[in-house]
């Protein structure tokens, strides 16, 4: 039993004591109660479900200021994914340089591919948008920067996320209207990505105890961020990625409490599914990051078959761990030293069908596995994968 608020606290960021749940209601399997319309679109105009091979344009001020927009070319990809971070599009406060994104569209727009827009604030803010918002310094836990330390907003912050919002009205004037602009990336109350993510190591757990943070103030930030995005973005659908509660720690191995944790975070992933469905409907479209079919030296939990056990009723997709190139990259994807098996490896363990006989609708590529000669036949043979057979 925690004897105080502080100590209970602390148990809970530690996955020793356990929340009660209270708001949130038991839910059924996520195969009851979620069928989709088969007249759901999710653009201006066209064929607009998301689905298909993408390729994956990756973050970074160098490669947003050098899109290769050639890859848009290649005949096995059905759209492009970008990601980008805010503070290289808007480095001045209201003086966005969208000259990229600009370019970006109108290739998407004559090659007619679709564009899945995501677009990293958290760690990669711009300056101004931290000016009177409350922030702490965390490191950064994963992908480039991974280990510095980087002043991250809270994610319920008010004048952070109405700067962030702000923004997004801007972006979705500009580019909502689109035939190619398909899908965008729920973000917000995030950190290093668009995933559900905060930092959550130890020392991380105590910053986050000192700036007040509650698993209600964070789902509340959340609910805010599906409400906005359902009214910014009326003709896109909303992608969100690693739907999951992060501060809930694994709990004791090998006790009653390590299954109790496994079962709460499990019942947190569904919930908040339940929770954008409500507000999103069938525009909804949940993914992981994180793909991969090898071993990586650190591992996040799998979230494949959760993800795929919606298939068929919402939308789903993943986007690849990271390229398959070299020997690092290609172990973790699969098999070292070969990035074409690595790359089919795992492109068959993101499309295995799911217990209803469905798979994802889209796979997100890096471009570096989209470029090389030697991995055309195994994007051929994944996209007759969505060929033969349609989610």
């Amino acid at each position: 039993m925690c004897i105080s608020w502080f100590r209970c606290a602390v148990r809970v960021l530690l996955g020793i004591c356990f929340f009660s749940w209270t708001s949130l209601p038991a839910r059924a399997q996520p195969n009851q109660g979620l069928e989709r319309s088969e007249a759901l679109r999710c653009a201006s105009a066209g064929d607009a479900i998301p689905s298909g091979l993408v390729v994956l344009l990756p973050s970074g001020e160098k490669n947003y200021r050098s899109l290769n927009l050639q890859v848009l070319n290649n005949p096995f990809m059905r759209g492009v994914a970008v990601q980008i971070n805010w503070r290289d599009i808007e480095p001045v406060l209201g003086k966005p340089n969208w000259s990229q994104l600009d370019a970006l569209f109108t290739a998407a727009e004559s090659s007619k591919k679709w564009v899945h827009l995501i677009i990293f604030p958290g760690f990669f803010s711009p300056a101004w948008a931290l000016e009177g918002a409350q922030t702490d310094l965390f490191k950064i836990q994963y992908g480039p920067g991974k280990g510095t330390v980087a002043r991250l907003p809270m994610p319920w912050d008010r004048v952070y996320l109405d700067r962030w919002f702000t923004f997004m009205k801007l972006l979705s004037s500009r580019y909502g209207g689109s035939p190619a602009f398909r899908m965008i990336a729920a973000a917000g109350p995030t950190s290093v990505s668009v995933e559900m993510t905060l930092p959550n190591s130890p020392p991380a757990h105590r910053r986050w105890l000192n700036d007040s943070y509650t698993p209600t103030k964070y789902l509340g930030a959340w609910e805010d961020a599906f409400h906005f995005y359902a009214g910014a973005f009326p003709n896109q659908c909303i992608s969100l990625a690693a739907p999951s509660l992060p501060i809930l720690g694994p709990g004791e191995k090998g006790r009653p409490a390590h299954l109790r944790a496994k079962q709460e975070r499990l019942r947190a992933k569904q919930e908040i599914v339940d929770r954008a469905m409500r507000v999103l409907g069938n525009r909804l479209a949940i993914q992981s990051s994180d793909l991969h079919a090898g071993h990586a030296p650190v591992e996040a939990p799998d979230n494949t078959d959760f993800i795929n056990g919606y298939s068929g009723r919402i939308i789903t997709g993943f986007e690849m761990r990271s390229s398959s190139q070299g020997d690092i990259a290609s172990k973790v994807m699969g098999a070292e030293g070969n990035p074409p098996l690595a790359l089919r490896r795992s492109i068959d363990k993101g499309m295995a069908p799911n217990s209803a006989g469905r798979h994802v609708n889209y796979l997100e590529i890096y471009e570096a596995d989209v470029l090389p000669a030697d991995m055309q036949p195994v994007l051929q043979y994944a996209a007759s994968l969505f060929r033969r057979s349609h989610p």
